[in-house]
């Protein structure tokens, strides 16, 4: 395990803090990669983009990733702006097919790239930073048994997901574009045959259906609305949530068919489109959904995950070698980002006309802006119990 003073502490061992520890290790860096989510537990969001694979070949963790057993996804359904059921695949696309992914097994993966890459990783999460005397930071971390260690480095790399503690505790904010939130919970098939890896969507008057099987044989449901018009409290449990998916046409079909049950508990996540008002500040920067926070129905959370961490991993590198320009330029990338994505979701939402007037629908229309989040509000934008 490494000691003395870092480069860099990433925060946050998803897929942009592993990707961030992987970019400034194989450039050099003395990185500590910290998280204390336990091993193996199950995350939401599973599917990988045909486009993710050329990063995880940059990363050096490709073939890792290959021989981990996830699903190929071939493509999509989706009922959308009709009430029939439609077929889209990635035969076209020059990557080839994307994967339906055992997350914790793939962040484990990832974690294991970056520490034979040559960076730390230890089960601690950052209690608290503040700088020091040398320009730095003096970091406080706390282990999963409550014991605290202090380590000094010179940047912190914020990935600690849609919470941006780092960032928040430093002076950014939170700004969100809606209060799209996520109730999900996994089933088990009672009758064997169920091999469609392809991701379904299904639209409704307030929201929207996913699914996804997953390896293990599971099925990953999701039900996507806005937090004022979800019942929340029915919502978490299991027969309010199993009478919620009742009221589905294909996504019902499809768990009939192979006599899915529920199996655990459902759970409720924040799932709304958001971004810190700066990317970069005094010794820290940001990636993914800390940096930038996609809707679910772009398919594209982890592809931005791996991109900006790696991006903030190299451009954190190129600033420590003497490049004044590198963290403005990866600032700017993402604000690129998130612009094409705001226009790509617009047009998406708006396929779906049958429901234009109700309010989950119109709040998504063209006139939307950004607004900075209420601190009194923040209970709003989380589905959690």
């Amino acid at each position: 395990m490494m000691d003395g003073r870092f480069h860099a502490v990433v925060a946050g061992g998803g897929p942009a803090g592993a990707a961030a520890a992987l970019a400034l290790a194989r450039g050099g860096r003395r990185v500590l990669l910290v998280d204390d989510r336990p091993r193996g537990a199950f995350r939401i969001g599973e599917a990988l983009a045909p486009a993710a694979l050329p990063l995880l070949r940059d990363l050096g963790v490709l073939a890792r990733v290959l021989a981990d057993g996830h699903l190929p996804r071939h493509g999509n359904l989706s009922s959308w702006g009709s009430p029939e059921l439609h077929a889209s695949d990635f035969i076209f696309d020059p990557n080839g097919h994307g994967f339906s992914l055992d997350r914790a097994r793939f962040d484990a993966s990832l974690l294991d790239g970056a520490r034979e890459a040559g960076a730390g990783v230890r089960a601690a999460r950052v209690a608290s930073a503040g700088r020091d005397g040398d320009g730095g930071w003096r970091v406080v971390l706390r282990s999963p048994e409550g014991a605290d260690q202090a380590v000094g480095c010179d940047w912190l790399v914020d990935a600690t997901g849609r919470s941006a503690a780092i960032a928040r505790q430093h002076g950014a904010r939170r700004v969100h574009a809606d209060a799209l939130v996520a109730f999900h919970a996994r089933f088990t098939a009672g009758r064997e045959g169920d091999r469609d890896a392809r991701t379904m969507i299904e639209s409704a008057p307030d929201g929207w259906w996913y699914t996804a099987l997953v390896p293990g044989g599971a099925r990953v449901v999701a039900w996507l609305t806005d937090a004022d018009l979800a019942d929340r409290a029915a919502l978490l449990t299991e027969e309010g949530f199993v009478s919620r998916v009742a009221e589905s046409r294909h996504l019902s079909a499809k768990l009939r068919a192979h006599d899915y049950t529920l199996t655990a508990r459902p759970r409720g996540a924040d799932a709304g489109s958001a971004r810190l008002d700066r990317f970069v500040g005094e010794g820290w920067i940001a990636a993914g959904d800390s940096a930038l926070s996609f809707d679910p129905l772009s398919s594209q959370g982890i592809l931005t995950a791996l991109y900006t961490g790696m991006r903030a991993g190299q451009a954190l590198h190129a600033h420590l070698a003497g490049d004044g320009a590198a963290l403005a330029a990866y600032a700017n990338r993402l604000d690129e980002i998130h612009r094409a994505y705001r226009r790509n979701r617009t047009t998406f939402y708006r396929f779906e006309a049958r429901w234009a007037e109700e309010p989950f629908w119109r709040r998504r229309g063209p006139e939307e802006e950004d607004a900075v989040e209420d601190p009194t509000r923040a209970e709003a934008h989380s589905a959690a119990p």
